[in-house]
């Protein structure tokens, strides 16, 4: 008080009987209790010693009573129902024919106890399970941008693969001749601008003649490619595998 503890209370403090309450969460209701000692004292639930046990219960119960006597009103039950176990196990019990079997009176009492054992680690294994807005929270988020789709690119690899398509389509329309033809680059480029429209696309084989021969075809791929380097066409397709197109570039307007 006043940054300086206080050690002793004061003897003029007038302290109520009903001001400090003390709640024990251990037990959970009667059977928990009776678990409980049953556990505490490393007895096998299918052979409770009723004697020891009763009397231990009853201990707890009069200290609950004391102080609450509506909270032990479920635990006096239970103590009624043990020492009604006990009284009956301390009689004699009459004969019996050697066939008829003999009920255990603590039979329904274990049966109760392993059901709320078992629900009892049922329930804290539940417990202990990741739970919402106890060990984490759910995060949404917005993406506000809009999904472009993009067509996937032709690679060198795809146009000679149609290249050599075209190249054996050729070689079974002419026999294998030999001679000497001067062949320009840059004259097939324009042949293939030419071919080419504005703003329309062009399928790839179709620039090529398989008429004219392997050495016109090889010349046209090489011109396709130094078109395709000095950005004056565009290679395209639509979808993985399917036909590729051609189309001139906006650089390549006006050229003719």
């Amino acid at each position: 008080m006043y940054g300086q503890p206080i050690f002793d209370l004061p003897k003029d403090l007038y302290i109520p009987p009903e001001a400090l309450e003390v709640i024990l969460d251990a037990f959970e209701g009667p059977l928990d209790l009776l678990l409980y000692l049953i556990r505490k004292a490393n007895i096998n639930v299918l052979d409770i010693p009723m004697a020891p046990l009763t009397a231990q219960y009853l201990e707890y119960v009069e200290a609950m009573r004391r102080h609450n006597l509506e909270l032990a009103a479920d635990y006096l039950l239970m103590a009624a129902t043990l020492l009604e176990i006990k009284s009956r196990m301390l009689l004699p019990r009459p004969s019996r024919p050697e066939e008829a079997e003999e009920l255990d009176p603590r039979a329904e009492l274990v049966r109760r106890l392993l059901e709320y054992e078992q629900i009892k680690r049922a329930a804290a294994g539940i417990d202990e399970m990741p739970r919402v807005e106890r060990d984490f929270e759910w995060v949404g988020v917005f993406v506000a941008e809009k999904v472009v789709e993009r067509l996937p690119g032709v690679s060198l690899h795809d146009l000679q693969l149609v290249w050599l398509k075209i190249a054996r389509r050729s070689s079974l329309k002419r026999h294998h001749t030999i001679q000497r033809e001067e062949l320009s680059v840059r004259e097939h480029m324009t042949l293939i601008l030419r071919k080419l429209h504005e703003d329309a696309f062009v399928a790839f084989e179709s620039l090529f003649d398989p008429s004219l021969g392997v050495p016109s075809l090889v010349v046209s791929f090489l011109a396709t490619l130094e078109l395709v380097k000095e950005r004056l066409v565009v290679i395209t397709q639509n979808e993985a595998f399917a036909p590729i197109y051609v189309k001139r570039a906006e650089s390549a307007a006006g050229i003719d």
